[in-house]
């Protein structure tokens, strides 16, 4: 059995072994309820404060604005529905786009069953917003802009400083998930102008269950939880101390190491350039270069990606046909699709997604063992043209 090529971080990334040491005492010697006022307690409490800093370094901002959720899903739902229940007396009015995550775009669903009114919002083929459709989008009653910083799926990076701008002369606030982005690539929350910022650590070498949003102070938002005064009221609830540890560690470390994502752009590349050399009918999604450095999309025509992955993982390779929280679904991607891919060629997507682990030798095998498997399903196929 060949060693896993892991080649699906958008959806996970492994815990840094210096992350897990981090984090081990908080699960064992240094147990306490960091709101008991003892000194067992006082060390988790510490260890809390210590994490925030090190979340708010990452982005530039202060750590009275950084505040703990169990995930980044938590967070998009803590950005959006907070501020549109602490607002709704301004307006009932949101703006998205149609390739949200779906954390963001069933909590907008959500909301229109509560009397919230959505725009959402179409991508050019690159899956870039349509700038001109969201200011045309604005009204009166608008109160909250949510535009992801880069897309799970094709990694294409919004243009969120142009979208804050708009929000910002017209009184709105914005929220952009930045899931993907947070340990990437650089990101400062003051030069960027938004109001609110999710962030997931389990995207960046951190551990899963735990995740933060920054929000601006002077963000009016309501809570989502109620209970004790946890997290300066803002998120009730006994704080997991070993995953807020695991977080600031993983922050502090993509600091260090956010400029050796060149490489991974590198082997990215030689990735794309490959698998284009070789197998035919293929089509890259997402920016050519206004994408994350990690992530490459692409669809094969006359192939099922679902059957493609299966094959991979035959052969020891983990990738992904879209985001790993729609893989069970039969429908095409709505990212693909929103960017006027027909549903017949979105079912043929694949994202290999690299991390800081992956080598050369992997990417060779990876453009060696794909095309055989490719020839082979079409060979199957009854929509694939035989001469």
């Amino acid at each position: 059995m060949n060693k896993l090529i892991y080649l699906d971080h958008n959806a996970t990334t492994p815990v840094d072994k210096r992350v897990l040491e981090a984090m081990l005492p908080y699960f064992s010697e240094k147990y306490g309820n960091p709101s008991s006022i003892y000194r067992l307690a006082k060390e988790c409490d510490f260890a809390k404060e210590r994490a925030r800093k090190k979340v708010a370094d990452l982005i530039n901002a202060s750590p009275t604005e950084i505040y703990f959720t169990g995930s980044g899903t938590e967070s998009d739902n803590l950005a959006i529905k907070g501020v549109c229940f602490a607002n709704r007396t301004k307006g009932n009015h949101i703006i998205t786009s149609k390739i949200e995550h779906h954390a963001v775009l069933n909590t907008c669903k959500w909301l229109e069953k509560q009397g919230f009114l959505i725009s959402y919002i179409g991508v050019d083929k690159y899956g870039i917003i349509d700038l001109e459709e969201l200011e045309s989008a604005i009204t009166a009653k608008t109160i909250l802009i949510s535009i992801m910083h880069a897309n799970n799926e094709v990694g294409t990076i919004e243009p969120v400083e142009k979208i804050a701008k708009v929000a910002g002369e017209r009184g709105i606030y914005f929220h952009t998930d930045a899931v993907q982005t947070a340990g990437k690539i650089p990101i400062d929350v003051k030069n960027m102008g938004v109001d609110l910022l999710s962030i997931s650590a389990h995207k960046l070498y951190g551990p899963k269950g735990v995740g933060a949003l920054f929000i601006k102070k002077g963000t009016k938002i309501d809570s989502l939880l109620h209970g004790g005064h946890h997290e300066r009221n803002k998120r009730a609830g006994t704080e997991n101390i070993p995953g807020i540890v695991g977080l600031g560690a993983a922050c502090e470390l993509a600091s260090e190491e956010i400029k050796e994502s060149k490489n991974i752009k590198a082997l990215r590349d030689k990735l794309e350039k490959g698998l284009l050399e070789i197998i035919d009918d293929i089509k890259i999604n997402g920016h050519p270069e206004k994408r994350l450095d990690g992530t490459l999309n692409l669809c094969v025509k006359y192939v099922e990606g679902e059957s493609m992955l299966i094959h991979l993982d035959y052969k020891d390779i983990a990738a992904s046909s879209g985001s790993a929280c729609t893989s069970g679904s039969l429908e095409p991607s709505h990212v693909l699709t929103a960017m006027g891919i027909s549903p017949e060629v979105a079912h043929g997507s694949l994202r290999f997604s690299l991390g800081k682990k992956n080598t050369e030798e992997q990417v060779d095998r990876v453009i060696k063992i794909l095309p055989p498997i490719v020839d082979k399903l079409r060979e199957m196929s009854p929509l694939y043209p035989k001469e």
